[in-house]
């Protein structure tokens, strides 16, 4: 039950298939149909679209069971004391994918015709990658279930330097934008903080 509500954190809203994957988790139709008799999860469909999501009871029971689950709390809070300045060159990159300021207007979207303003941010995005292989031994060797942070966001980085340029920031892809956000959502919620905290 414990990482099935964990994907489903994660995740935000996804299907059943997402959250098995998220994990590499068997049986997880199951645990869902339990968790929403227990009111912890509910099914929604929206825009075409079908997934589970949280209640408020299940968003308090992951809480629980991610206390539980903690040994070393200090070990997590020194890496994720390491994580906020790469957080903070994360949002920068991400803003600078999406917006290249000219004369006469700061906030003009992007259109990727400038291949070194592209560079400047695939190459900050590549120091990120550098230092997110430490963060992710260092959260995984307390915490198993943090592995694989690190070759997502290798994964997405080789794409879109190769010149997919959805997999900086999309949301409907394993992204960079998307890895960093799960990654900043599990530490959260490790560590029972708030991104307004």
């Amino acid at each position: 039950m414990h990482l099935v509500l964990h994907a489903v954190r994660l995740l935000g809203f996804a299907d059943t298939k997402a959250i098995a994957r998220r994990f590499d988790l068997q049986g997880v139709e199951e645990v869902l149909k339990d968790a929403e008799a227990r009111g912890w999860a509910t099914y929604s469909s929206f825009a075409g679209t079908s997934g589970w999501s949280l209640t408020e009871a299940g968003r308090a029971e992951n809480e629980r069971l991610l206390k539980a689950e903690l040994t070393d709390v200090d070990a997590i809070r020194k890496v994720y004391a390491d994580f906020l300045p790469l957080n903070g060159m994360l949002q920068q990159a991400c803003t600078d994918w999406q917006l290249r300021p000219v004369d006469g207007d700061p906030l003009a979207a992007n259109d990727h015709s400038d291949a070194a303003w592209d560079a400047g941010v695939l190459h900050e995005l590549k120091v990120i990658d550098g230092a997110l292989g430490s963060i992710t031994r260092r959260l995984t060797d307390v915490l198993p279930r943090f592995d694989g942070y690190d070759r997502r966001f290798s994964q997405a980085l080789a794409r879109a330097t190769a010149g997919e340029t959805a997999w900086v920031d999309r949301s409907d892809v394993d992204s960079c934008h998307r890895v960093w956000f799960e990654l900043h959502e599990d530490l959260l919620a490790t560590l029972n903080l708030h991104r307004g905290d």
